[in-house]
């Protein structure tokens, strides 16, 4: 298929909680093409739509060079009731993509919980055994849900625990983001490493690491189920991609995280989540399990600018657990840059938030609206 447009990341940034509180802005930058790439849908889900003015929201939009905030979509009542857009001319010149950032760690996990459905993988309890790349890592025989729950006793080697980023390797040198995975798992860092103490520790090095792991336990069929999942079951409007990190000669492709989709793509995914959630599905227990498999952070954030921040426990790549907000389940997702998305499966609703910077008051347009 010709490609819409071609597209990868000119710079890589750290995404922790710590660059985060000191509000440092990332460029969207848009070359090459080391992308899965999954068409849209002739059948996309269409949107009922009720729209009203939030005047704090569209402030912000309006404002969008002092508070980043480029889209906005509030979902309750099976509607969309705000939805805002001001979004800057590189990223209208691409087909109006934005970047995941992080919010794509929760959407690998979304991606394996279809694997496991479709029998690629047995359950988030299995032991992974059965990838020689791990041979000799800190991951090898480890549970797979001890890895979707950043519990895998690496934080010697990586992760904001002891090193401030989730992406660089313990000498801040190496960007686990950048090269394939076997490139780490196979460098003398990696090598002779043994598991430390199961605590939280957030880091890419692990995500990435799951999402290989479906990869491989699906060979041939890996762009095969994410067609299945994002054209036929989300049923996306327009085409998705999760970036690569591939070399000349290098087999099998490396997948990362990095996911890019429009703001009610992303809506449309959120949505399928809910109603997976809420009707019980294959991929529906599989949240719930992570759900109830989740770890307490026990972290402190300094300033609590993001659902990564305001929320205690941590299952399955997801966020859960929204402080103050008792007796109710709800889902979130917080990429580098201010990047959310926030379910709340008990009040139907979601709010979609994409941004440039973390300048906005979240408090006030996300925190709020979910109380």
């Amino acid at each position: 298929m010709k490609k819409l447009f071609i597209l990868t990341l000119a710079i890589l940034f750290t995404n922790n909680s710590f660059v985060q509180a000191n509000h440092k802005t990332f460029e969207y930058h848009f070359w090459g093409n080391n992308f899965f790439e999954v068409e849209g849908s002739k059948n996309y889900y269409k949107f009922k739509k009720n729209i009203v003015v939030d005047k704090d929201v569209k402030k912000a939009i309006d404002n969008s060079n002092k508070t980043g905030l480029i889209s906005y979509l509030l979902f309750e009542n099976n509607t969309i009731t705000v939805d805002e857009q001001n979004l800057p001319t590189n990223i209208k010149n691409n087909n109006n993509l934005l970047m995941s950032n992080s919010v794509g760690k929760s959407l690998v996990s979304y991606v394996t919980g279809h694997a496991i459905c479709e029998g690629y993988i047995d359950s988030v309890d299995v032991t992974l055994n059965d990838w020689p790349l791990l041979n000799g890592t800190l991951y090898d025989g480890q549970k797979l849900i001890d890895i979707l729950n950043m519990s895998a006793g690496d934080q010697k080697i990586i992760g904001e625990k002891n090193f401030k980023s989730d992406n660089y390797i313990k000498d801040g040198k190496i960007n686990v983001n950048i090269m394939p995975i076997g490139v780490h798992l196979q460098s003398d860092l990696l090598q002779n490493t043994k598991k430390g103490k199961s605590v939280y520790n957030y880091n890419a090095l692990a995500t990435n690491v799951v999402m290989n792991y479906v990869i491989h336990k699906t060979g041939d069929d890996w762009e095969k189920l994410l067609h299945k999942v994002f054209n036929e079951y989300v049923k996306v409007e327009n085409n998705v991609y999760f970036n690569q990190t591939t070399q000349r000669h290098h087999k099998p492709k490396a997948g990362r995280y990095t996911f890019f989709a429009t703001h009610y793509d992303y809506l449309r995914i959120a949505k399928t989540m809910l109603d997976d959630w809420n009707n019980d599905t294959c991929v529906g227990k599989y949240m719930k399990t992570t759900y109830e498999k989740r770890i307490k952070k026990n972290q402190n954030f300094e300033k609590k600018i993001g659902i990564f921040a305001y929320t205690k426990s941590y299952g399955g790549q997801f966020h859960f657990d929204v402080i103050g907000i008792k007796d109710r389940k709800i889902l979130g997702m917080d990429g580098y840059g201010g990047q959310q998305v926030v379910i709340d499966f008990d009040k139907g609703r979601i709010i979609v938030v994409n941004s440039v910077d973390r300048h906005y008051n979240w408090q006030k347009l996300v925190y709020k609206k979910l109380k």
